[in-house]
């Protein structure tokens, strides 16, 4: 099975159970009633994106779903947690992308956003043999990467949350959700 499309979810739950709180970011991602299993990060040639709302509709309940996807928790009082997924695809839509999964305490959505995307593009450039410097800031990769001509795009999903005042289990959730329709 080779991936036709992809759409990008995302989701917090909060909860007093830990497993209760992921089922509740699953809920607001849209996935609950599905069987997700987490795949590897490859980009499948020409794969089309999709937006949430039209991927969505083409599960059904109990349906087992391929997809990248990172979570975090945690029951500590106001602390600030993301997930993220990033993308990067290649000029050639003959060739196959990158995703990444990024899970992190203390960043918030756009940080840990650009971390998940930097990871997807030089996971992508090695593969392209572009040279740069894997120490540099994500900003100026990005220009490099995208003055190559070889990497058209890269995004990101992030979801951050702040642990529930209370002690609650706050979980965030973040994914590529990988579809045969088109």
């Amino acid at each position: 099975m080779v991936p036709k499309a992809v759409f990008f979810t995302k989701g917090v739950g909060v909860h007093k159970e830990r497993l209760a709180s992921f089922e509740l970011a699953l809920r607001t991602a849209g996935l609950a009633p599905c069987n997700l299993v987490l795949v590897s990060s490859i980009y499948p040639p020409g794969c089309k994106i999709l937006p949430r709302d039209e991927g969505l509709k083409f599960l059904a309940p109990g349906e087992v779903v391929f997809a990248v996807y990172d979570r975090e928790s945690t029951n500590e009082p106001n602390r600030l947690i993301a997930a993220s997924v990033g993308l990067a695809v290649p000029a050639d839509s003959a060739m196959h992308g990158y995703l990444s999964e990024h899970h992190a305490f203390g960043e918030t959505d756009e940080k840990a956003g650009d971390y998940a995307e930097d990871l997807a593009a030089s996971m992508l450039a090695t593969t392209l043999g572009i040279e740069f410097n894997f120490d540099s800031a994500w900003d100026e990769k990005e220009q490099l990467f995208k003055a190559s001509g070889q990497i058209i795009r890269t995004t990101n999903i992030t979801q951050s949350a702040i642990g529930n005042k209370e002690g609650l289990w706050t979980t965030v959730f973040a994914a590529a959700v990988f579809l045969n329709a088109e």
